[in-house]
């Protein structure tokens, strides 16, 4: 059995435990929210982490990182989020998700999108029959001119606040395309950015090919997913 799925099973069967949580946040600094959801799935799959990738370095949104450690392209990481679209999860929306993506050695081994109210998920190695979509998923982090300043297209637009939603329904073919163009840290988009490239996706990230390389919490990546 995949890691990926391992934590699945586990974030499954505490998920009653997690969702009695979503009215219990706080803000963050940023102005955003973490909820004790949050920090339950980042501590249940840290615990299971510990156990079976105990050389593992875990980056996530709810770990204290300094932006300037010094990063090392050949170390293994696991880049974690706990809880993408907590807005959405708070608000007691399904829409929201957990993200992970493990590197060996600075190599792409493993990624998982898992959209649990939604029982939704997508692991690396697992098949997929995508649909024809001529929706186009969109940031929200844009603001009220940035969408009225939309172009007119025969594409219809989305936003649906959540990371791990856009990137899997871009995979899947749901969306034809969806892009972040304020930037969005490594978190949010390194499971949706590998599991994009399995699946045949063009994928692009600050304007360039991207190729499956490890990004670090130094900075925002702007991002593009599409269907050829």
């Amino acid at each position: 059995m995949s890691i990926c799925k391992v934590l699945i099973d586990q974030i499954n069967s505490n998920l009653e435990n997690i969702l009695s949580l979503r009215r219990d946040f706080v803000s963050k600094s940023d102005g955003s929210y973490v909820s004790k959801g949050d920090l339950l799935v980042q501590s249940i799959i840290n615990d299971k982490l510990k156990k079976i990738l105990p050389n593992h370095i875990l980056i996530s949104e709810e770990n204290t990182i300094a932006k300037n450690s010094a990063w090392d392209n050949n170390k293994s990481y696991v880049i974690l989020d706990p809880i993408d679209g907590t807005e959405n999860f708070v608000s007691g929306l399904r829409e929201w998700g957990v993200g992970l993506s493990i590197y060996n050695n600075g190599i792409h081994s493993e990624s998982c999108i898992f959209l649990p109210e939604l029982s939704d998920f997508l692991i690396t190695g697992m098949k997929l029959k995508k649909y024809e979509s001529r929706v186009i998923g969109l940031s929200s982090s844009l603001t009220r001119d940035d969408i009225l300043n939309l172009p007119k297209t025969n594409y219809e637009y989305r936003i649906i606040g959540c990371s791990m939603y856009n990137t899997l329904a871009a995979i899947k073919g749901s969306f034809k395309m969806f892009e972040n163009v304020k930037g969005v840290n490594c978190w949010d988009i390194l499971p949706g950015l590998n599991l994009a490239l399995e699946h045949g996706c063009y994928v692009e990230c600050d304007g360039e090919p991207y190729s499956g390389q490890i990004l670090f919490p130094s900075k925002k990546y702007k991002i593009r997913i599409s269907n050829r």
